[in-house]
């Protein structure tokens, strides 16, 4: 049951970023300016959270010392900020589609970071007597199936940017919202430049995302979770406003009207920045940042349905075949981590005879 919690509200978090690259686009579209839209999306999940942070936990939360508060403003500033801020800026050089299928680079990066930071996979081999017996054959097994996973997730991601193929009509030209046949992407639309600077600021951004994901561990020492993504999100505000200041010195950018750039940061703010931050939080805190980053590719085919079936948009064969490149990694991840969770919970020999040994003597002094 615990298991079914954790992969919907990872379903969840996806379905919530796939929406973030669709509204984030149009409210860009409508010229609204990308160091703007950063500060106020974040603006808006400080206002909602912080709220909930105080019923909820004003009782319960510890002190949060200078030291710890030092720490939640550092990942802010090296991992929230940056991120967003680089998001914004890239989104508005690309498209929609390029940024839902570049974040499929995260898992690939957060593999690495995690590793080097010795969180997860390799570790786990050093957990248990690595002598040869069929525990070692098993993590060996694990191993192999997370590498696996992550080449399929990079090899879906290279097939979606250098292959995109024929266009697949929709089945029903009747569409919920908007008009059929149009395009996603349009590249053409950019000049070369801008848009392989948008592609290069949209990597950085996914890095920096990765390094926040694997550093959480210092902001979930805090126990009270939503007070931490509070903090987070308050010292990113700040953080992005003063990095917007340089680039919009006429305060005329920064009004919002009753456009699609009021609803993309509404709901940026506070679903994405309020509710999907707190939920990774969550996720992290009970299955580690590399088990969230593998689902990132849910994203990308989350975000072909709703174009394909709600706005009518044309989706290209090399996008499906992609999506199922990296479906197939996601799984692959999974049932490595899954094993590696059997193994865990299933006590080895070595176990046993310690366990036996231990009843053996408590036995002989009674």
């Amino acid at each position: 049951m615990n298991n079914s919690k954790v992969y919907l509200v990872v379903f969840l978090v996806r379905a919530i970023y796939a929406g973030l690259h669709i509204t984030s686009k149009a409210a860009l579209n409508g010229g609204m300016s990308e160091y703007v839209f950063a500060v106020y999306r974040l603006l808006f999940a400080t206002l909602f959270l912080a709220p909930f942070a105080f019923v909820v936990e004003r009782r319960t939360a510890p002190p949060l010392p200078f030291k710890l508060c030092f720490k939640i403003f550092l990942l802010s500033l090296f991992g929230v900020t940056p991120s967003l801020v680089l998001y914004s800026v890239a989104l508005g050089y690309t498209s929609a589609t390029l940024s839902s299928a570049m974040t499929n680079a995260i898992p690939v990066a957060t593999f690495i970071v995690a590793v080097t930071f010795g969180y997860d996979l390799i570790g786990s081999l050093n957990e248990k007597d690595c002598s040869l017996d069929s525990n070692e054959h098993d993590l060996w097994f694990v191993l192999v199936m997370k590498v696996s996973g992550v080449l399929l997730l990079l090899a879906g991601t290279l097939e979606m940017a250098f292959y995109k193929g024929p266009h697949i009509k929709p089945l029903n030209h009747h569409v919920l919202l908007g008009h059929g046949g149009r395009e996603t992407n349009h590249p053409h639309t950019h000049s070369s430049r801008i848009w392989v600077l948008g592609t290069f600021l949209m990597i950085i951004s996914n890095l920096t995302m990765s390094l926040w994901l694997v550093l959480q561990v210092w902001s979930l020492q805090y126990e009270s979770n939503l007070t931490s993504t509070t903090l987070q999100c308050l010292f990113s505000t700040f953080q992005s406003f003063f990095i917007a200041l340089p680039f919009e010195r006429d305060f005329s950018r920064w009004k919002l009207g009753l456009d699609t750039g009021l609803v993309s940061v509404i709901y940026c703010g506070i679903i994405v920045m309020g509710v999907a931050v707190y939920l990774q939080s969550w996720v992290i805190d009970k299955r580690g940042p590399v088990f969230l980053a593998m689902s990132t590719p849910l994203t990308l085919i989350i975000t072909i349905v709703c174009l394909y079936f709600l706005l009518g948009e044309l989706v290209n064969l090399g996008s499906v075949l992609g999506g199922l490149l990296m479906v197939g990694g996601l799984y692959s991840v999974l049932w490595g981590q899954r094993k590696e969770q059997i193994d865990k919970s299933t006590p080895t020999e070595v176990d046993r005879k310690t366990s036996l040994d231990v009843k053996e003597n408590g036995v002989r002094q009674v």
